[in-house]
């Protein structure tokens, strides 16, 4: 028999979703909100279409303009450390299979899948709004973080520039933020950072979940290296900007027993801040981490999984255990374990946390009256 013909009858075995290279996502999974589904199945010819696909070209990233009404996003979490968020982008190339964020792609009508890593949408005004909002006579200043959702610095930010827009209005009117990214390019926007910071106005914080350069390769494709992260954690410190690590997401047997080394090479390139979290598997992550690990770690994937059951409460693949207090650091043993030795090394190394930011600097911005065209440098005057 020909060892390309499939096992099971004709058009009776689902086909497996196909790996790209720089892309994390394996398939591209039907949005959870649509009346259909779609399903792939063997006509018999995968080897001559796997072939095919081999010198075939990644799947190209597409930016998609959206229109918002608004920029900041409030929570009340007890679980964070803040209570007002802005997120430019909605999608992320950098491509975490882990990332928590990927179901939000299917509220507009696209995938968690390989959409969310290609299919870009991004709010060109949010400067604008965000101008707009803190000018509002009942807003009341408080830190506001930038990249809880996505990445703020993720490649298109190369070329849209948009999160530096948006810190120059958070630097005009003196009110303070923080960041959260896992890209070097933080770095190009030091003029602006080191100024506030040295009004305790600034804080970023790294996501460093591994140094090992081939794990991030596989779930984080286009993010910047450990050794670069780490380069520009050194960068920000010596310009006087606080730098904290964030260890997350912690998976069992893949990347836990770093945990220590994580810690001590961000304290080593200047670090005074440090959490982790705990791998959680929301909705559509849970099968697409599923597959995930099936391509690139099939010996482990059952352990993992199986791990993640208990500390996630039973629940399935791990998910969506979404209760406050245990949806960051788990259940159980395990968690209970990381948190001893997270517990252990921050006080070993020095850890002491980011200082409380100045809020009393904060100065509302002026907006040109209504109808009016003003020079971007143009500023608008008192009456009195």
């Amino acid at each position: 028999m020909d060892e390309c013909a499939p096992d099971l009858p004709f058009f009776s075995e689902a086909l497996p979703p196909p790996a790209h290279k720089g892309r994390g996502a394996i398939g591209n999974p039907d949005p959870r909100f649509e009346a259909w589904r779609r399903e792939a199945w063997s006509d018999g010819w995968e080897c001559a279409a796997d072939d095919a696909d081999k010198d075939a070209a990644p799947p190209a990233t597409e930016i998609i303009p959206e229109a918002a009404r608004s920029i900041l996003t409030r929570n009340q979490s007890p679980d964070l450390p803040f209570d007002r968020s802005a997120n430019p982008y909605r999608g992320c190339e950098h491509g975490c299979i882990y990332c928590y964020a990927r179901p939000t792609h299917a509220r507009v009508g696209l995938s968690p899948g390989l959409d969310f890593e290609t299919r870009i949408l991004h709010k060109a005004d949010a400067a604008a709004l965000l101008r707009q909002e803190l000018a509002h006579p009942a807003y009341q200043c408080a830190p506001l973080a930038l990249g809880t959702n996505t990445d703020v610095y993720q490649p298109v930010e190369r070329q849209l520039g948009t999160t530096r827009r948006m810190l120059q209005v958070l630097a005009e009117t003196r009110h303070p933020v923080s960041i959260v990214t896992k890209s070097a390019l933080v770095e190009r926007d030091i003029d602006l950072l080191a100024p506030m910071a040295a009004e305790g106005l600034a804080e970023v914080t790294f996501s460093l979940n591994t140094l090992d350069p081939e794990l991030v390769r596989r779930w984080e494709p286009r993010a910047a290296s450990p050794k670069r992260r780490l380069e520009a954690m050194a960068a920000l410190t010596r310009a006087g900007v606080p730098v904290g690590v964030l260890a997350a997401p912690i998976a069992p047997g893949l990347n836990d027993h770093e945990l220590e080394k994580v810690l001590a090479a961000s304290r080593e390139a200047g670090a005074v801040a440090a959490a982790y979290t705990v791998l959680r598997l929301p909705r559509e992550v849970a099968e697409l981490f599923r597959r995930w690990l099936e391509h690139h770690a099939p010996q482990k994937a059952a352990r993992v999984m199986a791990v993640l059951y208990d500390l996630r409460g039973g629940t399935a693949y791990g998910g969506n255990d979404s209760r406050f207090g245990s949806r960051m650091t788990g259940l159980g043993h395990y968690a209970d374990l990381l948190a001893q030795r997270f517990a252990l090394a921050s006080r070993r190394l020095g850890f002491c946390g980011f200082a409380p930011q100045d809020c009393s600097r904060f100065t509302p911005p002026q907006l040109a009256p209504a109808g009016r065209r003003r020079a971007a440098d143009e500023r608008q005057l008192d009456l009195f």
